[in-house]
Formats: C-alpha cells, structure tokens, sequence
C-alpha cells in the first residue's frame, strides 16, 4: 500500500489521471474522440473570459500613456486589430486548424533541426505568454478582491489569496473541457452585460452633455501642436497598448475545442475552420467597439489625476465609472463579475498549452508519452504557475512586461508564418509584411523598456530544451517506429524465407552492386558458421531527418543479383532493424536471427554518434530496443554479433 491507498484505488486514480491519452498520430492528432466540442460561440466564450477582460485595465493604460489622446490612439490600435491581426490569425486558422498556430506553418517551412530549433525557443515564448496570463490575472483579481472595503484584513494576503485561485482553476481543468466552457459563458455573457449597461450610460451622458466632446476635441487639438505631431505621437504609442491584441492567439490555440461540420475532413476540416473565423470576428469586433468607447467616456469623464498610480480609478477605470454613476450597488456587482472574469482569464491560456505542449514535444521525443494525456499536464502547469506568483509575490505590474513579450512575440511569428506562406503560394504578401516589422518594432520596444519578460522567456526556454534533450536521451531506445508499412515484394521475402529459420543480415548500404552482397554474405558465413544452403535476407536502413523522433516505417523489397534485401529509410538505425524485426516475426511465426558484424572504435563515440545521428554501434542498441520492445526473452529476435 502507498500513500494510504490500496492497489484498486491506485489504479482508479491512475485510470482516471491518464484518461483521454492520446496516441501518436503524426502532427495532426484527431481531437474529436479525446476533446469536448462546443459551438463556437460558446468556445468564444472560453477564449474571451482572457480578451474581454482586458477591458477591466486596458482603458487606464492608453489614457496614462496617452493622457487626453487616449481615445486616438485606441483607434489605431482598433484599425490594427481589424485590418492587420484579424485577417492574420484568420489566414493561421485555415493553416493550421488544429490550434497549432504560427509554430506548426514555421515547423513545416524549416526542415530538420532548424525548424524544430524555432519550435522550442516559439513554445517557450507561448510558455511564457501562457504562463503569466494565468499568474497575471490571478494576481489582478486578487488585487481587486482585496482593494474592496467589504473585504476583512484576514483575507489580505495577496499571494496565498493568488494561490487558491490557481488552485481553483487547476481543479476546473482536472475536470474536464466540458466544465471550463459551462463555466466561460455565464461569466463572459454576464461580464459583457454589465460593461453594455456602463458604456450605454456613457455614451447617453455624452449625448446629452456635447459640450464635453467640443472641450476635448479642443485639447486634443492642441495637446501635440499641430495634427501631423499627434497623429506620429499616436502611432509611436502602440507599443503601450498591444496587451489589447493579446485574445487572437488564444483564439487560435482553442480550435481544437470548436465544433466543426459532420463530414469534416479531419485534416483540413473546412467547418471547424468557418466557425473559427466566425469566433475570431465576432471576438474582434465586440472588443473594437467596447474598446473605443471606453477610452471615449472614461478619458472624458474621470479627472486626469484619478487615474495615476494609487488613485481610485487606475486599473479599474470602468469601475470607477459604475461606483460613481451608477450607484454602488451595481459597482459592486460589476467588481464581482470583474473578479471572477479576471479569475478565469487564465483558462484559455491553459487551453493553448494543453494544445500547443502534447503535440510536440513528444513527437519530438522529448517528453514522455504521458504528457500527452491533459490531467498531468494541468497538474505541472499550475505548480509552475503557483510557483511563478511566489517569484513575484503576485505582483501584477513586474509581471507585464513578461505578459507582453510572449504575446508579442508570437503574433510576430504569425505575421511572419503567413507573410512566407503567402510569398510560397506566389500571392500578395507585402501587407503582411509591414504587419510583421509592425510586430517586431513593437516587441523590440517592449523588451527595451521591460527586459524581464525576455529574462522569463529565456528561463522558459533554457528550461525546455534542456529537459527536452535529457527525455529524447533516455527514449532513445524506444522502438520509435508508429508502424510499418511493407510493399508486396517485402512480404513475399518473408513468406519465402519462413519456410526455415529466418536469417537476416544487417548491411551497411554502399555500391548496391551484387559483388557487395555477395561479399558481406561470404564474410557472414564465415563468422556465424552459416552453412551454404542457409536461405538468408539482407536488411538496410538509409539515415532519414534524425531530427523527427519517430514515423511510420516504409519497406521497400529489392532483389539484386538474386540477392533478396528489405530497405528502409529511418531517423534511427538500429531502432528500425528492431522494429523490421519484430515485423517478420508476427509476419512469418518465425523468431528471426539477425547477424551483425563488430564495430570497431571508440564505443563512448558510436553512443554519441547515436543519440546525435541515429546511427552508431548497432548491434547492441538493436538488442536493448528489442528488450524493451518485448519482454518475453522466447519471443524476442536474436541478435548474433561476429
């Protein structure tokens, strides 16, 4: 017995914490049977609980960078959204429509280790983003929670009161998709409600009181001198606002959980694709337009000085708004529902990496196969993010900058995925390309004024190579092959050969000439004492993309000179024998003799040679494949060495 439990109710929790793992499935993985679907509105919701919060600070922050140009520079930031970022994210939707994102389109324009290189350094910018979008608006709730003066003084205490709202998330997400996208829709329909009632009462007052616009059309007229100094001051602004842009990726990194049409192809479903362009729309269009007119009627409405640091309506100006105008009844109420909107921003975010994580590091071979089940993973998650908040005692400002680095930086990896994706599709990509030096200005800018959030995105990233390249190390001798696929020559070999001990000897591919075959079988005969009625088959395997962990192994038979030779392409060697092994043995009924010859060198190099290259000192890598492969030492292939 461990930990108190018996062996029934360890494999229950077992049973019930590795449910819905996903098998390997190459890069597009069928969500459907494992994944909770919901229409796309209700996904919107999910998404939106992360981009419709930002309405509870985002008008603060354009008017404190901004000051009384703060309702033009959202206007640029509206016109960047609707004009540059939707078509993009929409363009990245049709590409990768199973929320991979910009990382899956770049994966596929860099080959080899190059692209897998970009990947890594991507995912930990998206863990960073990630991450702290679940720190951060825990952290703010907690803020607003506690700045409430109903609240007793027990309750201030940031970073435990931080705590257990992450612990309440994980616990959501430990239940399931389902839950999350029940809970997102009350709490976005009610969120969005509540700010409809408090930007109508603004927009009415200022309807009724046109004055107010004249006084500020008249100072932002003359707040920069002439129109060409505001309109370069506006522009120059951008890069203090672009937390405003931050719902597209999560957007995209939710598809898997949209609801597609019933003839689907499951790799390019065309349904699930439409709607994401219907969430990704509609999403932009209600935060354009509570965008505006917020930053219209709070910088008009609430005095200059009661938005700065410590006044009562910095980070909180719409609820400032409804304190004062609308009672305090209805303020309280809008504090609430910004509490628990807050609260919940962080579930998108962990929907985005449960997506993104699973389907790549362990088709890398770079994290073990359990991380493709979801409960883990929510596990580790929200231990690093507990732990991130203790790092910065819930601090919500120190944890900004790293927020808008990830994001940052991801939308500019999108801007430039399909800038590439439209230049290789030989159609118009100039436009995406301004939008792509747009992102890299403003994240360059960001990571100037704020360096911490590069320093968190590089711990990220330090952190997931290197335990990434320590997981591919020791699943290096898994059998690495999804399955084999052999053409008809390749069965007729085994099925003549089963008719006697099935002989197959390892070959080195060189000339691909008789003589070569004839030599290695004369030298084989002579090492093994094989006699010269002894029916045999040849085994190559040619060096694939050793970048790729695993894939489906393809045989090819070949007869040359008489010679019948069984060829195959792989990232691994020995791994592939293995797995050919194992083939004519449930093929035939026979166990399989392999014969290899001894490899001469330094075998601490042959090992590196092998975990670098795929190829090194093949014979007993081939055993300790096979060992672990099968572990019935009867049924197991034998392995000769001469």
């Amino acid at each position: 017995m461990a930990i108190g439990l018996t062996v029934r109710q360890r494999h229950r929790l077992k049973l019930w914490l590795f449910e819905g793992l996903r098998e390997a499935e190459g890069p597009h993985v069928h969500e459907s049977a494992a994944v909770h679907q919901s229409a796309w509105w209700k996904v919107m919701c999910l998404t939106g609980v992360d981009y419709f919060s930002t309405l509870g600070y985002q008008p603060g922050i354009a008017f404190l960078a901004a000051g009384v140009l703060s309702p033009l520079a959202t206007l640029v930031l509206v016109l960047l959204t609707l004009c540059g970022a939707l078509p993009m994210y929409r363009r990245v939707a049709a590409l990768s429509p199973h929320g991979q994102g910009s990382i899956a389109i770049l994966e596929e324009l860099l080959p080899r280790w190059r692209g897998k290189a970009l990947v890594l350094c991507l995912l930990g910018f998206a863990a960073t983003g990630f991450i702290v979008t679940i720190t951060l608006s825990a952290a703010d709730a907690t803020a607003h929670v506690i700045e409430n003066p109903l609240v007793p003084k027990w309750m201030h205490h940031p970073v435990l009161m931080t705590l257990l709202l992450l612990a309440a998330l994980g616990a959501v997400f430990l239940k399931g998709f389902r839950e999350a996208v029940w809970l997102a829709v009350p709490i976005v329909a009610v969120y969005l409600a509540l700010n409809a009632v408090v930007l109508g009462w603004g927009v009415h007052y200022l309807w009724q009181r046109p004055e107010l616009l004249s006084q500020w059309g008249s100072a932002a007229a003359t707040a920069r001198g002439n129109p060409v100094m505001m309109v370069v001051f506006v522009l120059l602004l951008f890069p203090k606002l672009a937390l405003g842009l931050s719902g597209f990726e999560t957007g995209v990194a939710v598809m898997p959980l949209v609801q597609g049409d019933p003839g689907d192809d499951p790799a390019h479903p065309r349904g699930r694709i439409h709607n994401t362009h219907k969430l990704l729309t509609t999403a932009a269009l209600i935060m354009s337009v509570a965008l505006v007119v917020s930053s219209f009627i709070t910088t008009i409405l609430i005095p200059a000085e009661l938005f700065q640091p410590g006044g009562p309506a910095y980070g909180r100006a719409l609820a400032y708004l409804a304190h004062e105008h609308l009672g305090n009844g209805f303020g309280t109420l809008y504090d609430i529902s910004t509490v628990t909107i807050l609260w919940f921003a962080g579930a998108s975010a962990m929907v985005g990496l449960l997506n993104l994580v699973p389907r790549y590091l362990p088709r890398y071979g770079m994290a073990p196969e359990w991380a493709r089940a979801n409960r883990p993973l929510v596990l580790i998650y929200t231990a690093i993010a507990c732990a991130v908040t203790i790092y910065f005692e819930a601090g919500v400002n120190v944890q900004g900058g790293a927020y808008a680095t990830g994001v940052l930086v991801l939308m500019g990896s999108a801007a430039l995925a399909v800038t590439l994706a439209r230049w290789r599709e030989g159609r118009s990509w100039t436009g995406y390309l301004v939008l792509t030096l747009i992102f890299i200005y403003t994240t360059a800018v960001n990571i100037i004024e704020r360096p911490e959030g590069l320093k968190i995105a590089a711990t990220f990233i330090i952190g997931i190579i290197v335990t990434s390249l320590v997981s591919r190390v020791m699943r290096s001798t898994e059998l690495r092959v999804q399955g084999i696929e052999a053409d008809d020559t390749a069965k007729a070999f085994l099925q003549e050969a089963a008719g006697a001990p099935l002989r197959i000897i390892a070959n080195r591919p060189d000339t691909g000439l008789p003589s070569e075959y004839e030599y290695k079988l004369r030298e084989a005969r002579e090492s093994h004492h094989l006699g010269p009625s002894e029916r045999v088959l040849f085994i190559e395997v040619r060096p694939g993309d050793v970048s790729k962990f695993s894939d489906t192994l393809r045989v090819q038979g070949v007869d040359i000179g008489g010679h019948h030779v069984l060829r195959c392409v792989s990232p691994a060697i020995p791994n592939a024998i293995a797995a050919v092994l194992l083939y004519a043995r449930d093929a035939t009924g026979k166990i399989p003799h392999a014969y290899f010859g001894w490899t001469e060198g330094n075998p601490i190099v042959y090992l590196l040679k092998f975990l670098a290259f795929g190829e090194g000192d093949t014979a007993p890598v081939t055993r300790e494949v096979l060992r672990q492969a099968e572990p019935d030492p009867l049924k197991r292939p034998r392995i000769h060495v001469g």
